[in-house]
C-alpha cells in the first residue's frame, strides 16, 4: 500500500500498489491530479495546488475569500460524491496523470475496476478517504508519496498528531458530567444536524463537547438528521456550532431561537470556510485546523496556551498557500464568533 514501494520502473513510469491492493502503473513524476471526491481534492490542494487539475464543485464567494488569485479559477470538473455523478469524457479531456478514486464512496472493488475501464489508459488509484481524523494520516502519507510531496505530507501528519494530542489531553481531563452541551447545525434553518458518533460531529466530540443529539440512526457514522425546534428547545444547548452561514447570520434575531441558552449567552459559532470548511463538508485533512478552533470555542480556558492567530497564519501559509495579514486572521476569527481574548 506504500506508493514508494516500487515494483518496477520503465520509460518514466512506476508500478505501485494502491490502497485497495491493486498493482497499477503511474508516471513517476505526477504533475496533474484529478480527484473524484472533495475530501481528496482538498488534500491535494493542501499538498500542492499546482498539481490539482480542478475542483469537484464551485467555491462560493465566501469560500474563495482566502484563496490566492493564482488558484481562484481552477476548473470545475465534477466527480462522484453525494448525489453528484461525474462525466468520464470531461475528466478525460483534462488529461490527468492520475485519477484518485475515493474507495470508501464506491462500494466495492468491482466498481473501481469499472471506473478504470471507462477511463481507459488514465490510471485510477484507489485511496481510502478515511472518515476518522485520527486515522487520516495514512491517506495523507499515501497521497503525499504518490504525487511527490512526501515532505509536505510528513509535516501535515506531524501537525495532526500535535493537535490530536492536545485535544485528547484536554478531553480526557473533563468528567462526562462537566462536558458542555453542544448542538451542531449543518443546514435547514438550524434543524439539519448530525447525531453523536457521526463523522460530521467528530471534532466536537474529540475536543470533549457533549453532542446533545444523542440519537440512534441506521448508520450513525454517516448520518445527518432533521430534528424539530421543540427538540432543540428541550436539549437547550450551551453552545451551537454551525457551517451554515445563513443560519449564523439570522439566529440572534430569529424569535424561535431566542430562549436557547447558547443564543441568550452569545455562544453561537460559525466554522471558518475559506477555502475549505474547518470541521465538515468535506471532512478530511482540511479539518485538522478545526480541532484547535473547536477547542477554543468550547473550552477557551483549557486552550489558553494556544495562540490560535499564529497557528492559523502558519497553517494557511503552509497548506492553503495564502499569507494572512494580522487584520485578516483577526477578522476571520471574529467573524466565526470568537472573542479576541479567546484567540
Amino acid at each position: 500500500m506504500d506508493p514508494s514501494s516500487q515494483m518496477g520502473e520503465t520509460e518514466g513510469n512506476v508500478t505501485i500498489t494502491d490502497m485497495t491492493g491493486r498493482t497499477i502503473t503511474i508516471p513517476n513524476n505526477v504533475q496533474k491530479v484529478m480527484s473524484t471526491s472533495p475530501t481528496i481534492t482538498a488534500m491535494v490542494y493542501m499538498l500542492n495546488p499546482h498539481k490539482l487539475a480542478g475542483l469537484n464543485y464551485q467555491w462560493t464567494d465566501y469560500e474563495r475569500e482566502y484563496v490566492d488569485s493564482e488558484y481562484q479559477n481552477l476548473p470545475i470538473i465534477g466527480g462522484w460524491f453525494g448525489t453528484q455523478e461525474g462525466n468520464y469524457e470531461e475528466i478525460i479531456s483534462y488529461e490527468p496523470d492520475i485519477i484518485i478514486q475515493d474507495i470508501r464512496g464506491i462500494g466495492d472493488l468491482a466498481m473501481l475496476m469499472d471506473r478504470q475501464e471507462k477511463f481507459g489508459t488514465f490510471p485510477v488509484v484507489g485511496v481510502i478517504d478515511n472518515l476518522d481524523i485520527a486515522e487520516i494520516e495514512y491517506s495523507i502519507d499515501f497521497v503525499g508519496k504518490m504525487i511527490g510531496e512526501e515532505a509536505k505530507a510528513n509535516k501535515l501528519v506531524d501537525l495532526t498528531h500535535k493537535y490530536l494530542d492536545k485535544a485528547n489531553t484536554v478531553s480526557s481531563s473533563i468528567p462526562d458530567s462537566e462536558k458542555k452541551r453542544v448542538y451542531y447545525v449543518r443546514e435547514n434553518e438550524g434543524l439539519g444536524t448530525a447525531p453523536k458518533g457521526s463523522v460530521h460531529t467528530q471534532i466536537v466530540e474529540l475536543v470533549g463537547g457533549n453532542n446533545v443529539v444523542d440519537l440512534q440512526t441506521q448508520n450513525n457514522l454517516l448520518s445527518r438528521v432533521d430534528v424539530s425546534m421543540e427538540q432543540v428547545i428541550e436539549w437547550d444547548p450551551e453552545i451551537i456550532i454551525t457551517v451554515d452561514k445563513s443560519f449564523y447570520e439570522t439566529v440572534y434575531t430569529d424569535p424561535r431561537w431566542s430562549n436557547i441558552k447558547a443564543v441568550k449567552e452569545k455562544q453561537v459559532y460559525l466554522s471558518p470556510q475559506s477555502p475549505f470548511k474547518w470541521i465538515d463538508k468535506p471532512f478530511g485533512a482540511n479539518t485538522v485546523l478545526g480541532i484547535l478552533w473547536t477547542g477554543k470555542v468550547i473550552y477557551p480556558e483549557k486552550y489558553s496556551d494556544i495562540d490560535l492567530k499564529e497557528e492559523v497564519k502558519s497553517f494557511y501559509k503552509e497548506y492553503y498557500h495564502y499569507d494572512l495579514s494580522d487584520e485578516e486572521v483577526k477578522d476571520m476569527l471574529e467573524s466565526s464568533g470568537l472573542k479576541e481574548e479567546n484567540m
